[in-house]
């Protein structure tokens, strides 16, 4: 009896996805592949224009560089084995894959929490104190800030993860889901999940919840700068440098926390905000920050001048 309980007879899940249909699948296919695609490309020009520019060698755009990395980490996590398995037969991944996606899953999710919190900071500095914006958010605090959320997300995420290494998979071993993430085990454990589950409320509310909060004051005191500004031209210039992060903001927070905090029950819910958020945001973000940005559309244009 003690051989049997090694944390896991069950030696592979197997990931159900999105859909049975065959047909459906190789549509499935074709689509997260050309968001990945697009993924890749546009975190990837964002990162080069970044780099090449010194015009955009600023806090802001340093910061908005170390999201599209992130981003290009964060959709990594999932998309290469949602692929796989919407082309193979056996949709299957090990428990220790399973394991290792939901660390990354927690660690590069996290870190994101972490650097849109940074971000929200230093718009705040930005605006409210323009003549000192350079001196208080100098590079050693930005690497600071981005090492900070580096840091934090990959302790929750160990945290949390060595916890449900304590989680016993007896017999059960289909996910509702097309990857790895803690919720979804939940239903597949033959053992208690209480200090799992515990664990990660604790996790969400003071990491997440934590974040979501510093960012909502930030803008609070942003808010009230703004209106305090006579020009409508100044109120007008410093709302367009907010508006980008605030869209990517109720993007990652609207899906991210509805799907942690929504009880497991295999709703097709779970997957639509897992895919939100995993999927579809990293695409989304290059498009976000670069379309009503004209620094960054000055970029791209000036590095595709050089190129051609």
């Amino acid at each position: 009896m003690t051989a049997m309980r090694n944390h896991s007879v069950v030696s592979e899940f197997i990931l159900l996805g999105l859909s049975a249909d065959p047909q459906v699948q190789a549509l499935l296919f074709v689509l997260f592949l050309v968001i990945y695609l697009l993924t890749l490309m546009g975190n990837l020009m964002l990162l080069l224009v970044i780099r090449v520019d010194s015009r955009l060698h600023i806090p802001m755009y340093f910061f908005l560089g170390q999201l599209s990395f992130l981003d290009l980490c964060h959709s990594s996590v999932t998309v290469p084995k949602l692929l796989e398995n919407l082309l193979s037969e056996k949709k299957t991944i090990s428990v220790q894959g399973c394991m290792a996606q939901v660390f990354f899953v927690f660690a590069t999710g996290g870190t994101e929490s972490c650097l849109l919190t940074a971000m929200a900071y230093d718009r705040y500095v930005a605006i409210s104190s323009p003549l000192l914006y350079g001196q208080v958010m100098n590079r050693q605090r930005c690497m600071g800030l981005v090492w900070a959320s580096w840091g934090l997300a990959f302790l929750d995420g160990l945290i949390n993860i060595l916890v449900a290494l304590s989680l016993d998979f007896c017999e059960a071993q289909t996910i509702h889901h097309f990857s790895c993430e803690l919720p979804s085990l939940y239903p597949l454990s033959c053992s208690d999940v209480t200090a799992s589950f515990t664990t990660l409320l604790c996790s969400s509310f003071l990491h997440f919840f934590g974040n979501f909060l510093m960012i909502f004051f930030s803008y609070v005191r942003i808010l009230s700068t703004i209106l305090a500004i006579n020009s409508t031209t100044g109120r007008s210039k410093a709302f367009s440098t907010c508006f980008s992060h605030v869209i990517a903001v109720c993007f990652f927070y609207g899906s991210g926390l509805l799907r942690y905090l929504m009880p497991p029950s295999g709703s097709p819910l779970e997957a639509v905000f897992s895919v939100q958020y995993s999927v579809v945001t990293p695409m989304l973000n290059p498009l976000i920050y670069s379309l009503k940005n004209r620094e960054v559309k000055a970029g791209v244009r000036r590095m595709l001048q050089k190129c051609f």
